[in-house]
């Protein structure tokens, strides 16, 4: 089968009259206007440029646009294809929603952020948004860089990202985000702050981190809240802004002097072996035989800073030095490439020994992903099952 014309000659058009191109939208907005979007943008956004009125109706065409996947104002243009406005009512062009986005104060951004904090909350109690937070949810901040172009967009700068997996200086806008997510759930989007893209790892971390775990609290996340960052976040403010918000923290800690000593004051028998996914079974050790191990220890980190100090619970990550070359005469003995991050304040007593762990990023070593899950062996406990076994 072939087609019978030149495609250069063919074109397609969506002019049809009774055509709804996006009927998706309408479970998605009828869950919107049920959780109270439009009510909660009138009752707390007040936009006092002239491009500002109307604001409930605004809001809803930008959601249901982004919902679409329009990522720019010209793709808002999508709202009004074929029979979309006989299905919607309050349907805005696309330079009127631009003219209310110009339109926006700092003031209006912070309004708008505490609309999205309690529709959260409001989905959250009416679906199933996340299971299993009454019991355990995690917090996960980042930061993103975002390519723009034009040298007069505000705001944008040159700031370090990764592209396949090097690190490059790019011209764009840098977005602060936090999640909520749980062991069973896929995460949600619970604060942003974009920033300029020249702008610091950590800056601003703390009041976001703040603001994510109030959110998480009204969303249901009434369990242990762990706040999980990389080593951008290493720092007494982003720290403590987890403990005061009642919520654990899990960072990974830069290597510094004292870092090392701590990690040197590691007794030898206080490893314990973890199991990759292509670990092996020791009958005469009775446990995991991995190129990986774990310990636990104690640590004050921020000492420096006075009043800041935290004493937290390291959980540091060995793995064998893949780059280590042995001498002809052989290994004289393993050497090891260690990498950490601190679980604090201090979790209660009655944590098991073996209980699963999670660690938030990966050395470059590790030869599993970023994010993996690590299930510890017991060294008094009966052995799981060999690896084969029936």
């Amino acid at each position: 089968m072939r087609l019978s014309h030149d495609p250069l000659k063919i074109s397609a058009s969506f002019d049809e009259a009774n055509l709804v191109s996006r009927a998706g939208l309408i479970p998605v907005m009828g869950l919107a206007e049920r959780a109270g979007l439009m009510a909660l943008v009138r009752d707390k956004v007040t936009v006092a440029a002239a491009g500002g009125v109307n604001a409930a109706v605004k809001v809803g065409c930008l959601v249901a646009g982004m919902v679409t996947g329009a990522d720019s104002i010209d793709d808002m243009d999508v709202l009004r294809h074929g029979a979309m406005s006989e299905v919607f009512d309050g349907i805005r062009a696309p330079s009127t929603l631009g003219s209310f986005l110009r339109s926006f104060t700092w003031g209006n951004v912070r309004q708008l952020e505490k609309v999205s904090r309690l529709l959260l909350a409001e989905l959250a109690r009416r679906a199933p948004l996340l299971p299993g937070a009454a019991q355990l949810a995690f917090v996960d901040i980042d930061s993103t860089q975002r390519r723009v172009y034009g040298y007069r967009k505000q705001g944008a700068a040159f700031g370090h990202t990764k592209i396949a997996g090097k690190t490059v200086l790019v011209r764009g806008l840098n977005a602060l985000t936090a999640t909520i997510g749980t062991p069973g759930a896929a995460p949600v989007v619970a604060a942003a702050r974009l920033r300029g893209g020249n702008a610091n790892t950590a800056r601003g971390a703390a009041s976001l981190i703040t603001q994510a775990v109030a959110t998480a609290r009204d969303a249901g996340c009434t369990g242990t809240v762990i706040v999980r960052m990389d080593s951008g976040y290493y720092g007494a403010a982003a720290c403590h802004a987890a403990a005061r918000a009642g919520a654990y923290f899990s960072v990974t800690a830069r290597m510094d002097p004292a870092v090392r000593a701590a990690i040197a004051g590691i007794g030898a028998d206080a490893w314990t072996g973890i199991s990759y996914p292509q670990a092996v079974w020791d009958d005469q050790l009775a446990c995991w035989v991995s190129d990986a191990e774990v310990a636990e220890t104690e640590y004050t980190a921020f000492t420096s800073k006075k009043g800041q100090q935290i004493t937290a619970r390291p959980i540091v990550r060995r793995v064998r030095d893949a780059n280590h070359k042995a001498t002809a005469q052989g290994e004289l003995f393993p050497v090891w490439r260690y990498h950490r991050s601190s679980l604090g304040p201090r979790s209660p007593s009655s944590r098991p020994r073996n209980s699963t762990a999670t660690t938030p990023r990966s050395s470059r070593s590790s030869p599993t992903r970023s994010g993996a899950r690590w299930r510890t062996c017991p060294r008094a406990s009966s052995p799981p099952a060999p690896p084969g076994s029936p």
